[in-house]
């Protein structure tokens, strides 16, 4: 399988994940939120195959790219992008979201979001 976001792949660094959700969270809301988090530790899983970690890297690599084909800046439109790029890869490497991966990303909303979201979590699990 060919990676459709090798161009992104080089874009991908855990300091920029973390910096870029840190600060887009509330914007890209809770559900991609918690899809690049399922993403992003699926990816640090070792059993998560490497055509799997290219697909992964690329999408999240995409997210953090400054140049998308909405632009960010518009305030409804311009994550819409970024959100049709998180679900095409999470279903992608479903297979590798694990009990694991949902209770870390799950416990990295709960700091960020607190407890009251857990039906939308539950949504992107239902997803999977």
């Amino acid at each position: 399988m060919t990676n459709p976001f090798k161009q992104y792949s080089d874009r991908f660094s855990e300091y920029g994940f973390w910096k870029t959700l840190n600060r887009y969270a509330r914007k890209v809301g809770l559900k991609a939120v918690y899809s690049a988090l399922l993403m992003f530790y699926a990816y640090r899983q070792p059993e998560t195959p490497y055509w799997a970690k290219r697909i992964i890297i690329g999408t999240l690599g995409y997210l953090l790219s400054p140049i998308d084909a909405i632009p960010d800046l518009s305030p409804l439109i311009g994550y819409t992008d970024d959100v049709g790029v998180l679900s095409f890869g999470l279903v992608t490497v479903a297979a590798y979201i694990n009990d694991k991966v949902r209770g870390q990303a799950r416990e990295k909303i709960k700091k960020w979001f607190g407890d009251g979201e857990q039906k939308e979590l539950e949504e992107v699990d239902q997803v999977l």
